[in-house]
């Protein structure tokens, strides 16, 4: 009897991990971490599994952040607010769009955190959608007037892991931007790194002013606003408090703590080894190993600090997609050296972080790739797209990867589905203080919302 007892709960158990959702068995699993935590101790250099896992993102000083804005409970609160504030938008080219847009409007958490459409659309965007796609051109609006950038807009998420900002790496005074002096033009957004903050910090302070937003001190004086600028700021004095800079380095605050922590592969730095599929495993494996992915894709957001010429297509060479404000003689698709002015930096994009990618349909700064596979096979293959780009200029690092079909799928899964963070509405507010809907403010934004 005791024989028939045990073999049905050995049965079981095996019927258990068969049709678990993680599927394999411990010991299949045990493997599988043996050889990633050597891969991860290797790529971080001896520092282990624990170098790609991130903070919590209440855990203050543990935060990559400027000295110069340490990040605080009041500035983070005080920054989601302002991050979608509909109603700083009044600087907009045409009355129809006043007060309509955030800077949420290009980076929803709903679209993790980026424009979930090819380009983003500040002023002169209308619609949402259900998470940013059907934002469209605003019929008051066209080509000169709408506020759309040449390049696809880059993710806010992890951003605490960048050193310099955009795509150029053109924001902050700090880092790679160490003697970029000259190109800091007056009277420019450039201008702003004389300010001396690091990339985050500079890019909220320059992005209010270029994507036409503004305080009324009316307006901050009569709100919650007031408030939450002297908790955030309690040592500047009432003149300097409510300014522009404060609100971005309150902004910036804030996207410091933007933190994919409950991406599978961040349960499993923190010990579940079932976060993470067999199949996953296998792609992070691949990821860290034999693909070669983090020879430039190493760091806790699984990017770095360099630029890379990978001889992609540009925003404005789309032709299935409208795309405005672009043209084959933009700053932009010349990358790092369109800002530093050195043609050894041409053609250089930075290496953009990893994780909640499935939540934009478009890769690569000019988004013309529409799936992480087809990115991976792209660089599988080492043959440049873009005929544009002087051959000397590709990296040494762009290269055929001799992957197989299977081992494509398996890295794709990983960076798909373990890295993404299903739960980031956590970072948006419930209200604001104006009362206006978020991340838009546009008729058609509040029936997609359904919001007032």
């Amino acid at each position: 009897m005791k024989k028939i007892f045990y073999s049905i709960i050995l049965f079981l158990s095996i019927l258990i991990v068969a049709c678990s959702p993680e599927g394999g068995s411990d010991e299949d699993h045990a493997v599988k971490d043996t050889e990633l935590n050597g891969l991860l101790d290797a790529a971080s250099g001896g520092q282990g599994s624990q170098f790609y896992k991130f903070p919590a993102s209440y855990s203050y000083d543990s935060i990559p952040q400027d000295p110069n804005n340490p990040i605080t409970s009041e500035k983070v609160l005080l920054g989601q607010k302002l991050f979608h504030e509909t109603a700083l938008g009044i600087e907009a080219k045409m009355p129809s769009c006043i007060q309509t847009f955030s800077c949420a409007s290009c980076h929803a958490a709903a679209s993790g955190f980026q424009a979930n459409r090819i380009q983003g659309l500040g002023d002169g965007g209308m619609g949402f959608g259900t998470k940013g796609e059907g934002r469209s051109l605003h019929p008051d609006y066209n080509e000169v007037r709408v506020d759309a950038q040449a390049i696809r807009t880059p993710s806010a998420l992890n951003s605490a892991y960048q050193k310099n900002m955009l795509w150029n790496g053109q924001f902050g005074a700090t880092g790679l931007n160490t003697g970029t002096e000259s190109q800091w033009t007056a009277n420019t957004p450039l201008a702003t790194n004389h300010l001396g903050f690091e990339g985050v910090e500079t890019q909220a302070i320059a992005g209010l002013t270029v994507h036409r937003m503004k305080l009324i001190d009316g307006f901050i004086q009569n709100t919650l606003y007031k408030t939450l600028f002297d908790a955030a700021f309690p040592a500047d004095i009432p003149q300097e408090r409510y300014s522009l800079l404060n609100a971005g380095l309150a902004i910036a605050a804030y996207e410091r703590t933007l933190l994919a922590t409950q991406a599978p592969f961040q349960e499993w730095l923190k010990g579940d080894v079932r976060a993470m599929t067999l199949e996953q495993k296998e792609g992070a494996i691949l990821f860290f190993g034999k693909a070669g992915c983090a020879d430039c894709h190493n760091s806790p957001a699984l990017n770095d600090m360099d630029f890379h010429a990978l001889g992609m297509n540009d925003l404005y060479q789309e032709t299935s997609i409208e795309t405005f404000k672009t043209a084959p003689d933009n700053g932009e698709i010349k990358g790092r050296g369109g800002f530093t002015g050195n043609p050894q930096d041409d053609y250089k994009f930075k290496t953009p972080q990893l994780y909640n990618l499935k939540d934009s349909p478009f890769y690569g700064h000019g988004g013309s790739f529409r799936s992480v596979e087809e990115i991976i096979r792209y660089k599988n293959t080492g043959t440049v797209q873009n005929e544009n780009v002087d051959p000397n200029a590709i990296s040494p690092l762009f290269l055929p990867l001799g992957l197989t079909d299977e081992e494509i799928t398996n890295i794709a899964d990983f960076i798909k589905n373990a890295l993404y963070d299903p739960e980031l509405m956590r970072f948006q507010p419930s209200s604001l203080p104006s009362g206006f809907c978020f991340p838009n403010n546009d008729p058609v934004s509040k029936s997609d919302l359904n919001c007032n």
